[in-house]
């Protein structure tokens, strides 16, 4: 851009709003607790203002751990075939190891969604795979709950120029950075004020979904007739949760979803999706899927097929449900009218279903069964955790009780 038209430039006040949002909404830091920090190389403005309210917050040690792009693209253009079955063990066992002592944790998202379109999907698939594996000992600590964590975003320029990809680089960059501050509340004058009110809200919703103790949910809509059984002791969850450790945090930011867990065994019919899925650098667009006795027995895309079909054969259970999640059609993130390309934003415009790992927390008294006592109740287990949308201004949700009486829940997309 001229002298005439300066480059847009993100707000540095909402930029720093975030970063207050993250520790003391997010995350509710405790004086003493560790933190680690992960992030790419670009989000540094964002990741840096973390570190500065943790340590102010009285944060013990931050640990940032960054990605880059570019390096990321090196591996998959010039790494010997072996690389992309081997993930860093010794890392991921860390970090669970911190995890472990109540480090906190809160990742930093803003990569380019489509980075890998471009490559060999094999060697991606086998990447992800090798990852999903070595990260299953710190992803048991994160689905668990075991202690707080967050996520925030940060707008990265090839995620900004996918949004918006009609305006310039600096617009688009400032124009995601707008969206982001205001799905994230920091757009208000007292941002940690509106989410007390938000979580209250949340609260209220899954308050009167626990006290319904519905036996499943049925959807239809527009290709879509589908019954989710839930499982035996779910507990609807949103907003605000309180952590194996005692502290209440946030995990996204933004949330405008209640979310329980499915039935691994109990899901029947066939759903069709109502946003692109975003996926390792591949868009999956119109996923349809036909579940029988919990599993997806059939499943196809218009765009991204061959990758859909690698990540159902993950393992056993990621052609099953962890996760059904309610949210209104009018979310200020779906009357935005933005598609993000990234599930932390576009998960929170629709009701989602997630493929694979369930939430400890999601059980009564989730916190105190093992793996095995979640697996009775109707728990999946999975190394992957993949939410794609289901929902729109025309589908209709019923709950049904274990009496078979049904109950409205959402009309047309709005609770009823």
């Amino acid at each position: 851009m001229d002298a005439a038209h300066p480059a847009p430039r993100i707000d540095e006040a909402r930029l720093d709003k975030l970063a207050e949002v993250a520790v003391r909404i997010g995350l509710r830091l405790r004086k003493g607790q560790d933190l680690l920090l992960t992030g790419s190389a670009a989000s540094l403005p964002l990741v840096r203002r973390i570190a500065r309210h943790a340590y102010e917050a009285g944060a013990n040690l931050v640990t940032p751990i960054l990605s880059d792009e570019e390096l990321t693209l090196t591996r998959f253009r010039h790494a010997q075939t072996e690389s992309f079955d081997r993930a860093p063990e010794w890392l991921y066992r860390g970090m669970a190891e911190a995890f472990g002592d109540n480090t906190a944790r809160l990742a930093v998202v803003g990569d380019n969604p489509m980075l890998l379109a471009n490559e060999d999907p094999d060697k991606v698939a086998r990447a992800n795979r090798a990852t999903s594996r070595a990260y299953q000992p710190a992803l048991e600590k994160i689905a668990g709950f075991d202690i707080n964590w967050n996520i925030v975003a940060y707008p990265g320029t090839a995620w900004a120029k996918l949004v918006f990809p009609d305006l310039d680089e600096a617009t688009a960059v400032a124009r995601l950075a707008d969206a982001i501050f205001a799905a994230s509340r920091v757009d208000q004058d007292d941002p940690v004020a509106a989410w007390e009110a938000h979580n209250a809200a949340l609260a209220r919703r899954t308050a009167w979904l626990n006290d319904r103790r519905f036996a499943a949910l049925h959807f239809t809509g527009p290709g879509t007739d589908l019954t989710v059984g839930l499982a035996d002791d779910h507990l609807w969850e949103g907003g605000a949760s309180t952590a194996k450790n005692g502290i209440t945090c946030n995990p996204n930011i933004p949330t405008e979803e209640v979310f329980t867990t499915p039935h691994a065994r109990k899901v029947s019919g066939h759903v069709s999706s109502t946003k692109p899925l975003s996926y390792q650098g591949t868009l999956i667009e119109e996923i349809r899927v036909r579940f029988d006795e919990g599993r997806i027995v059939e499943a196809h895309a218009s765009r991204g097929e061959q990758v859909l079909a690698k990540v159902l054969d993950t393992d056993e259970g990621a052609r099953r449900l962890g996760e059904v999640a309610l949210v209104p059609h009018s979310s200020p993130i779906s009357k935005s009218g933005i598609l993000f390309y990234n599930t932390l934003f576009d998960e929170n415009a629709s009701c989602h279903i997630a493929l694979g790992q369930c939430y400890a927390k999601c059980f009564v008294n989730g916190t105190s069964l093992t793996p095995d006592e979640i697996a009775a109740r109707g728990g999946n287990r999975s190394l992957i955790h993949i939410d794609w949308m289901i929902g729109s201004g025309e589908v209709d949700i019923d709950g049904i009780t274990a009496s078979g009486e049904r109950v409205a829940v959402f009309r047309r997309g709005e609770w009823a």
